[in-house]
C-alpha cells in the first residue's frame, strides 16, 4: 500500500505541474458554470440559477455526469499511453512494484485530481445556499454519485490507456465505451422494445446515477459503479501484464 500511495502522490503532483490539467479543470468548471447559469437545452437541462426555481443541484449533477463522458478520457489518456510512448514504462515495469500497484497508483492519483475538480464545483452549492435552502441530503447523495460514477469512468479511461501508445486513440476509445453505457443505453431504455429496454436499463450508468442525483441511495447503483471500476482496473492490470510477453 505504501508503494501505491507513493505512485498516487507522484501522479497527483504531476497533474498540478501539467498545463493540460489546468486546461481540463478550467473547461470542466466553465461548462459546469455555464449550465448552472444558462442550462443546456440540447439535452433538456434547465439552468439551476433562475428566479422561482427549486434550490436543488439535481439538474447540475446530471449535466456534470454527461460532461464526464468526455472529461474522464482526457484526464486519463496520458497515464499509460505517455509511458509507452516515452519508453519510461520499461523503467517502471522493472522497478520492484507489481502491475497491480502501478494501476492502482495511477488510478488513485487521477481520482485525487477528480476530487479536487468536484470540490471546485462546491461554489455552486454555496451560491444556491445563499439564495435558497437546498436539501443537504440531495447534495450529499449527488456528490457521492459523482464520486462513484467518476471512479468507474476513470477506470475505463485507464484501461484504454493501457491498450495504445497514442493518447488521442486512448481518449476516443474511452469516450466510445462511456457513451455506450451512459448515452446509448439511456436512449435504448426510452425507445427500444422489450426485453431490450430492460437489458439496457440494467446497463445504463445514467439510470443508476440519476437515483443519486435525486438524493436516493440505491445499493444497486453502488454495486454497479464499484463493480465497473473493479472490472476495468482488473482488465488494466491484465493488459499491462500482457506487455511483459510482447
Amino acid at each position: 500500500m505504501r508503494k501505491v500511495l507513493t505512485l498516487a502522490g507522484r501522479e497527483l503532483a504531476g497533474y498540478f505541474y501539467s498545463p493540460m490539467a489546468y486546461v481540463i479543470g478550467a473547461l470542466v468548471l466553465a461548462m459546469t458554470g455555464a449550465i448552472f447559469f444558462y442550462g443546456f437545452e440540447l439535452i433538456g437541462i434547465e439552468r439551476v440559477f433562475r428566479p422561482g426555481a427549486e434550490a436543488s443541484l439535481r439538474s447540475l449533477f446530471e449535466a456534470m455526469a454527461y460532461i464526464m463522458v468526455f472529461a474522464a478520457p482526457v484526464m486519463t489518456m496520458r497515464l499509460l499511453s505517455e509511458e509507452f510512448d516515452s519508453g519510461t514504462i520499461e523503467t517502471l515495469m522493472t522497478a520492484p512494484v507489481t502491475d497491480a500497484t502501478i494501476i492502482l497508483g495511477k488510478f488513485l492519483g487521477v481520482l485525487g485530481f477528480y476530487v479536487v475538480l468536484l470540490a471546485g464545483t462546491g461554489v455552486f452549492m454555496v451560491i444556491t445556499a445563499v439564495y435558497g435552502t437546498p436539501d443537504a441530503g440531495v447534495a450529499v447523495m449527488g456528490y457521492l454519485g459523482m464520486l462513484l460514477m467518476g471512479s468507474a469512468f476513470l477506470a475505463v479511461g485507464i484501461f484504454t490507456s493501457t491498450l495504445t501508445r497514442y493518447q488521442i486513440v486512448a481518449a476516443i476509445a474511452a469516450v466510445a465505451i462511456l457513451a455506450l453505457f451512459a448515452i446509448l443505453m439511456q436512449q435504448l431504455v426510452a425507445h427500444a422494445p422489450e426485453p431490450l429496454n430492460e437489458l439496457a436499463s440494467r446497463l445504463s450508468a445514467m439510470r443508476y446515477f440519476k437515483d443519486f442525483a435525486r438524493g436516493v441511495f440505491d445499493t444497486r447503483g453502488l454495486a454497479f459503479f464499484v463493480t465497473a471500476a473493479a472490472l476495468f482496473l482488473f482488465l488494466s492490470v491484465k493488459s499491462l501484464e500482457s506487455r511483459r510477453w510482447r
